[in-house]
This record gives structure tokens, C-alpha cells and sequence, in this order.
């Protein structure tokens, strides 16, 4: 798929970051998580108000674009001076298995090596069962631990802790 543009997204780009997140994270996680948890945590993740404090803390989006229309996004946060973690890469149910998302990961990869010019870690927190796994480790990455996170209201994110030097 070689139409695809890949972009920094900028605060102007929240409004395409929700309406791709209102289609992309429900599908993810409908068999994995409770209609009630998967509406918290979207309001937490994916309210203007969150994204808006996300850009505030230096979060990197980019965004993948098919013909002009958001078909994903990738987030990646800096946690340390050579600790990086991708929070979130969503692509479109009808765009997945296209190579959208290797290139999300690709371009999160060329944003942490823009950003630390000596060895590095990029880690990701992924649900336990999530189908992506198998997308994490032909990326390269391993697990290298998990955790039960108690993310409020009585929701945990039950994750792998995946990670990958660069």
C-alpha cells in the first residue's frame, strides 16, 4: 500500500485522532473488555480534554492518511532519557493487514531515534489477549514483563509489557 502518508499530527488533528479512536479501540477490545470499561477508558484516553494534556506532556502523534483520510495514528511518549513508550497505535478495521501499521511502528521507530542518538528502549503495554501481540513480535519486540494496572472506577488493564532496544 504505497498511498499511504504518514504525518505529525499537531492539536488541530485531535478531532481525527477521536473519530479514527470512535471506530478503531471499541472493535480492538470488544471481546477482550466490558462495554463499561472500553467507555472509560475512551473518555480517559480519547476526550479532547485527555488528548489536549497528552500534546501538553510531549506525547508524539503521527498519523497515516490514505488518499487525504485518517485510516490510523501512533503515539509515542519520551519516559526517560533513553525510555520510550509507544501508548497507542490504532489503524482502521477495514485498512488492518495492509501494512498501515508497520508503518505507524516504522515511523514511531525514526521518532525515537530522532530524539536519542545512543542505545534506547521503545516499550508497550498490551492486553494479555489482544490479537496484536503477534503484530508486537514481528516488530522485534519481546516481553519483558506484565502487570494488572489499576486504571480507576474499578478497571484494570490486565498488559503484557512488551519492549525492543533501538
Amino acid at each position: 500500500m504505497c498511498l499511504i502518508d504518514i504525518s505529525r499530527a499537531s492539536e488541530a488533528d485531535i478531532p481525527l485522532i477521536m473519530e479514527i479512536a470512535n471506530v478503531a479501540f471499541p472493535r480492538t477490545y470488544a471481546e477482550i473488555l466490558s462495554p463499561e470499561q472500553t467507555e472509560y477508558m475512551m473518555d480517559w484516553m480519547y476526550s479532547r480534554k485527555s488528548l489536549l494534556k497528552q500534546f501538553a506532556d510531549g506525547h508524539a502523534y503521527y498519523i497515516a492518511r490514505l488518499g487525504g483520510r485518517g485510516i490510523g495514528y501512533v503515539s509515542v511518549e519520551r519516559q526517560g532519557e533513553r525510555l520510550f513508550h509507544l501508548q497507542k497505535i490504532y489503524v482502521l478495521p477495514d485498512f488492518q493487514g495492509r501494512g498501515v501499521g508497520r508503518r505507524l511502528f516504522e515511523a514511531a521507530i525514526v521518532h525515537v531515534k530522532g530524539l536519542c542518538n545512543q542505545p534506547c528502549t521503545l516499550e508497550l503495554n498490551v492486553n494479555r489477549n489482544n490479537k496484536a501481540l503477534d503484530f508486537y513480535r514481528k516488530m522485534g519486540m519481546k516481553k519483558v514483563r506484565e502487570g494488572d494496572f489499576d486504571i480507576g472506577s474499578g478497571f484494570f488493564m490486565n498488559d503484557f509489557i512488551m519492549g525492543m532496544s533501538i
